[in-house]
This record gives structure tokens, sequence and C-alpha cells, in this order.
């Protein structure tokens, strides 16, 4: 799992990355909210951890930018107890969810873990962009006809969506549709890029997929 953190303090950045690097998860820190919109729009991420009180930008305005790129990824707010209008207003601008600090690094951790063990919740059941629909449960992609999708191919087109307009890796790709597959090989990824590709043209839309196997995949309109 891939996570931002925008911490402005050193130390608390130091420690954080330090933990959550020991737990597995791959980190990026920032420290302040400018740049942490800037990461968000280049790289893809399972999670982005904002600090309300930022030099440059603060955490609130951040969130909301990231918001109005399109940006779905799931957002926990990092809040100093006195902070009760920021947490509120930080939900009410897209945030999935906050931290008071201070916190245990026992606690932020199992937040993690019970990310990935429910990352099915925080997943939008129909996804738009462009001229283009994905209804997840119907496993349906829809423009001006519709078609139906096999489960890989809906999970693909479901994280391309959740990451429109960044570059991501086949690697990126195939560690989050075929993570807990070993039996198939990243060339898999090429196969399925073609497969949407051709329902893409099918239904007449004009969003497509640009890239090959070497620079990885984007999803623009």
């Amino acid at each position: 799992m891939k996570i931002l953190v925008a911490e402005d303090e050193p130390q608390l950045s130091r420690v954080l990355v330090a933990a959550m690097t020991n737990a597995g998860y791959e980190v990026d820190p920032v420290f302040n909210g400018k740049d942490a919109v800037a990461k968000a729009r280049q790289n893809t991420y399972d999670i982005i951890m904002l600090d309300i009180m930022m030099p440059v930008m603060d955490g609130i305005t951040a969130l909301k930018k990231i918001r109005e790129s399109g940006d779905k990824t799931y957002i926990l707010m990092l809040t100093a107890k006195a902070e009760v209008d920021d947490r509120v207003t930080g939900l009410d601008s897209g945030a999935d969810d906050y931290l008071t600090k201070p916190f245990s690094l026992k606690e932020l951790l199992a937040r993690l873990r019970s990310k990935v063990r429910r990352d099915d919740t925080f997943t939008p059941k129909e996804l738009a962009f462009g001229d283009v629909t994905l209804n997840v449960e119907d496993q349906e992609l829809e423009s001006k006809n519709s078609i139906r999708l096999n489960s890989k191919e809906t999970q693909l087109m479901n994280y391309l969506l959740l990451n429109q307009n960044k570059q991501i890796s086949v690697q990126e790709i195939f560690n989050h549709v075929w993570k807990n597959e070993t039996d198939v090989e990243e060339g898999i990824v090429w196969v399925y890029i073609s497969y949407l590709r051709q329902k893409l043209t099918s239904i007449q839309s004009q969003v497509r997929i640009e890239g090959d196997q070497e620079t990885g995949f984007t999803l623009i309109k």
C-alpha cells in the first residue's frame, strides 16, 4: 500500500514514515499542503494523510484542491484536539476520517490495517469521467451505449477511474488488480488494457487509455 503523508513537524514526520515503512507500506513524505497537492496529482496513492495546520497551504485547502481534481483517494486528516470546527469542515470537504493528535502509532497502524481489510467499502459504486460511467456493482461501462465487463476488467477500469489523468505503471496496476494471485505475470496487464480499449471504442466514448508497457498507462478524456 502506498501512502502520502503531509506533516510539517520534521520529528513527527520521521516517526510516522519509519513506523509505516517498518509495517511494510511505501511512504512519500511532504511538509506542506502545496507539495501534497502536487504529489497527489503526479502519483497514485491508497491513502493520503493531511495535517490540518501546515505552512504554504493548510490541510483543508489541500484537501479541497485534491477533491476538486477528481481524486477519490481515501484521505485521513490529522488534527489537534482544539480543531473541532476544522474536523467538521474537513469531513464536509471530502475527508474520509480523522485522527486526533496526540495519537499512538499502534492506533494509526490499526487504522491502516482496517483500511486494507475494508478496501471495497471506500470504493464508490459508480464512477464517472468525461463521457464514461462505470457501474461497479453491475460491471457495466456506459457512454453512447453500454457494455458489460468481466470482473478483472471492472477492477482495472475502477482503478484507472480512481486515478484519472495520472500515469500508472504496469507494476502498480498489477499489484492492485492481481495482488492476491500468484499464477499470473505482469504481462496480463497489457492484455486487459487492450480489452478495455476495445470496449471504450465499442461504446463510442471519447475517453481513452494512453501509454504502453514501458511508460505506464493514463486514462484521459
